[in-house]
């Protein structure tokens, strides 16, 4: 199989699971590999199989924010290998990190780095701007630490030139 044809196999993969995703499938395991990892960034966790991520992941995602709207913003795909970045847009309706529900709509910034392995998804490394989304719901993780700061001026830079 040539690298093009390769690289766009291995998109429609992720295509067709993102979709199933965005329709609320209950059965994703035509997705992902039966030795499927998902490796999430800190405060994400990692899961270990297709039932850790449905039960530790994406259930309770659902639960927490309803009306969700997967927006993909780029994908890149090499030979067996897929990467993308954008975001979720959903409704703050449950609890989520310990916030009562607020009714707020948030962004949900992500970036997935996805292996595949025989048309499904063998493992799928994660960072989701968890920081991002407490912000959005009045909580800041790093108690006006951020280095955000810098830029607006708030902070100085302490650090030898």
């Amino acid at each position: 199989m040539s690298a093009l044809t390769e690289a766009e196999a291995t998109r429609q993969v992720i295509l067709r699971m993102e979709a199933a995703l965005g329709d609320n499938s209950n059965d994703m395991a035509s997705h992902f590999h039966e030795d499927f990892r998902w490796i999430g960034n800190q405060g994400c966790g990692t899961k270990p199989s297709l039932d850790a991520f449905r039960n530790n992941w994406q259930l309770p995602l659902r639960a927490a924010f309803t009306e969700r709207e997967y927006k993909t913003d780029r994908f890149i795909c090499e030979g067996e290998w897929a990467s993308c970045f954008g975001h979720i847009e959903g409704t703050h309706s449950g609890t989520f990190m310990g916030i009562a529900p607020t009714n707020k709509r948030v962004k949900i910034p992500y970036m997935d780095f996805w292996k595949i392995d025989g048309n499904r998804i063998k493992d799928n490394w994660v960072s989701v701007d968890f920081a991002f989304v407490l912000a959005q719901l009045g909580r800041d993780v790093f108690n006006g630490h951020g280095w955000e700061n810098y830029d607006n001026g708030t902070l100085t830079p302490t650090h030898p030139a």
